[in-house]
């Protein structure tokens, strides 16, 4: 990958916030860690030579710290020859010869880097709210020694290249989606590392650069982040109750011509909301009249019983292309890594072709046990349920009590609530305050390729009691401070 040239102009300083990530961590002043964090983005090409860092009050504002913090960090910075300052252009970094041009894995202007960044360092003693997973349950052990006794002996006799998938575990799927209102034959399912592969699979197939994509406001960034890397033009179309605007996403279609809608129609992430069956199908009428492919995220629909929500978008048939992902890590277990697509097999080959060419099969133990798991999934799920109800009330109990004026927004489902602060807060700022009190929280503007709902806060409530109270412990004297402030 070139290396990408800097702007004329100096850099958003949400986006130089977003690149530093938990840079408040560790000892020391504040200005030290804030110069120590830059020089780290500076050395591996994140900030690359001539880049024009954000005004020193600008960045002040966005990080929650005082202007002097800034100006001493660019001192210091400044005294390393590592960036430099003229009278009415403000600071750059220093022209030094070019590294070899190389990718350093982030998003240019995404807004997931810093969640990703926490996977891959560990969440250290910061508790993270950026992901909602559930720990796995004891169903687990059992199915897996099944896995070894029964299965084992012939999977090592196996070719273990499988492409599209284990023949049984395909078969799985497409009963579990026949028994929820979409008929399916396994020949119409590719299995997935995870729902997170999927999404890449049919980017890869479907989004050019410079094609729209069309995606609800809110939604996940990982997921945007996925589309920004692919070179798309991201569309945001606003919802209600019932899920994605129809009269907006009929103007988006029209005046964007998008090559790709993605949608979560069933518990929505972060809202929780549920788009209803007429919804649904017009969602699918409106997809085959522009002629724009619908990728539709189910992976919080995997447990639920057959009936309880409304079926697929794709089960209405209109004549659109329509992609449906599935998981295991929302129903069972985030460890998990097992996702699949249905779509029409003429979709099928070539995502397996792409697929093949990135990991050749999904881990086949791992398929093995998600065979034996999917037609128990409705009362593995029911037991999760009844769970995250208990745990939904408890966050709630200690929000309304700790933070009266944050007010909650209950989910239909999934395990995630949406959070509306006072008037006139930007999230994106406390933020930066919560990171430095222990605990990282998703504002809402980062969720929205508008940049709406900056008053917004995506907060899981998935975690065991003691750690919930942690979390609003945490919330709350971040709050205090910010308030303060």
């Amino acid at each position: 990958m070139d290396r990408i040239s800097p702007p004329p102009g100096p850099m958003e300083a949400a986006d130089l916030v977003e690149l530093l990530g938990d840079w408040a961590s560790g000892r020391g002043a504040l200005y030290r860690r804030l110069a120590a964090a830059t020089t780290r983005l500076i050395a591996d090409g994140a900030l690359p030579a001539g880049a024009r860092l954000p005004a020193e009050r600008r960045l002040a504002k966005a990080l929650a710290v005082s202007r002097a913090t800034v100006v001493s960090a660019y001192d210091a910075l400044r005294a390393a020859g590592l960036v430099e300052s003229r009278r009415g252009s403000g600071s750059s970094v220093a022209r030094r010869p070019e590294l070899p041009a190389a990718g350093d894995g982030r998003v240019r202007g995404g807004r997931a880097t810093a969640l990703t960044q926490r996977m891959v360092t560990g969440p250290g003693e910061v508790i993270s709210l950026g992901h909602a997973a559930d720990e796995g349950g004891p169903d687990l052990a059992g199915a897996l020694l099944d896995v070894v006794r029964e299965d084992l002996p012939g999977l090592l006799r196996d070719t273990a290249y499988h492409p599209a998938g284990l023949p049984a575990l395909r078969a799985a799927i497409a009963e579990h989606h026949t028994g929820h209102g979409l008929p399916t034959e396994p020949g119409q399912v590719l299995v997935t590392t995870g729902a997170t592969q999927a999404l890449a699979l049919a980017t890869g197939l479907f989004v050019r650069p410079g094609a729209g994509v069309a995606v609800e406001s809110p939604s996940w960034p990982g997921c945007l982040d996925t589309f920004r890397a692919a070179g798309a033009r991201l569309v945001g179309v606003g919802l209600d109750d019932e899920g994605i605007r129809i009269d907006l996403l009929a103007r988006a279609f029209a005046e964007h011509r998008p090559a790709l809608l993605f949608v979560m129609p069933t518990f929505h992430n972060p809202t929780g909301a549920l788009m209803s069956a007429s919804r649904r199908r017009r969602v699918a009428a409106l997809a085959a009249e522009h002629g724009v492919t619908v990728l539709e995220d189910s992976a919080h629909a995997a447990a639920v019983a057959p009936g309880e929500v409304p079926a697929p978008i794709a089960a209405h048939p209109t004549g659109a292309t329509v992609l449906t992902l599935g998981s295991l890590s929302k129903a069972v277990w985030s460890g998990l890594r097992i996702g699949w697509v249905r779509a029409p097999r003429a979709t099928i080959e070539p995502l397996a072709r792409i697929k093949a060419r990135a990991d050749l099969s999904t881990p086949l133990l791992d398929q093995a046990l998600a065979a034996r798991l999917l037609p128990d999934l409705a009362a593995l799920g029911a037991a999760r349920n009844t769970l995250s109800r208990q745990r939904l009330a408890t966050m709630e109990g200690l929000l309304a009590d700790r933070l009266p004026t944050w007010r909650t927004h209950p989910p239909t489902g999934g395990s995630v609530l949406w959070v509306e602060l006072p008037p006139g807060t930007d999230a994106r700022v406390y933020a930066q305050v919560a990171l430095r009190h222990g605990v990282e929280v998703v504002p809402g503007a980062a969720m929205d390729a508008t940049g709406a709902h900056d008053h917004f806060l995506r907060v899981p409530f998935g975690f065991a009691d003691d750690v919930l109270h942690r979390v609003v412990d945490r919330l709350t004297s971040a709050w205090t401070e910010s308030t303060r402030s």
